[in-house]
């Protein structure tokens, strides 16, 4: 009886609704587009993921969050490889990063079947492999968060950090990981 007095004084609203009006409430429509025609609209078609070579898995869920391993930038003829810095641009390590946007995209929809299930992108992390000298890792991961923000707008924007490195496995130009919201 105490604590919903104090709900009420502190105007927090103990939900009381029936499991059916819950369920109409969580199937309100996130966005006012369909995120997968926003990806044919940009003509992009994320790849379906490929099995990890490694003892790990590409997402793991806990709850309403998904975790997503990183990823590297790769094209039919395998992953952009190089320093930026060095061998790459930072108008190329923008690329390879926009690159792992979309092969991370195929995972969010292997892993949840259709794209509109993305409540928000949360949390981002970029690795650069970069020169020593190069200071220049938040434009080369803007690769990617501008991604995220073409395909699910305001829910796209993230935390973020970018980040060098002396070397990235199989000299990849960068590695991303994620954790999205979902439902």
């Amino acid at each position: 009886m105490l604590r919903t007095t104090i709900y009420f004084l502190l105007g927090i609203s103990l939900c009381t609704c029936a499991p059916a009006q819950r369920n109409a409430q969580a199937e309100v429509a996130l966005y006012d587009y369909d995120v997968e025609e926003r990806l044919r609209e940009l003509d992009i078609d994320p790849p379906a993921p490929s099995a990890p070579i490694a003892n790990y898995v590409n997402a793991v869920r806990a709850g309403n969050l998904l975790f997503l391993a990183g990823k590297g930038p790769q094209t039919e003829a395998g992953y952009v490889t190089g320093k930026v810095g060095a061998d790459l641009s930072v108008e190329e390590g923008y690329a390879a990063a926009r690159l792992v946007g979309i092969t991370q995209l195929g995972v969010l929809r292997q892993e949840l079947g259709d794209l509109n299930r993305v409540v928000r992108i949360v949390k981002v992390t970029g690795m650069v492999n970069a020169t020593g000298d190069f200071t220049q890792h938040p434009e080369v991961i803007n690769g990617f968060s501008d991604l995220m923000v073409e395909v699910f707008g305001e829910r796209g924007k993230h935390a973020r950090a970018a980040v060098g490195m002396g070397s990235l496995p199989r000299n990849m130009a960068c590695e991303i990981e994620l954790v999205v919201e979902v439902r």
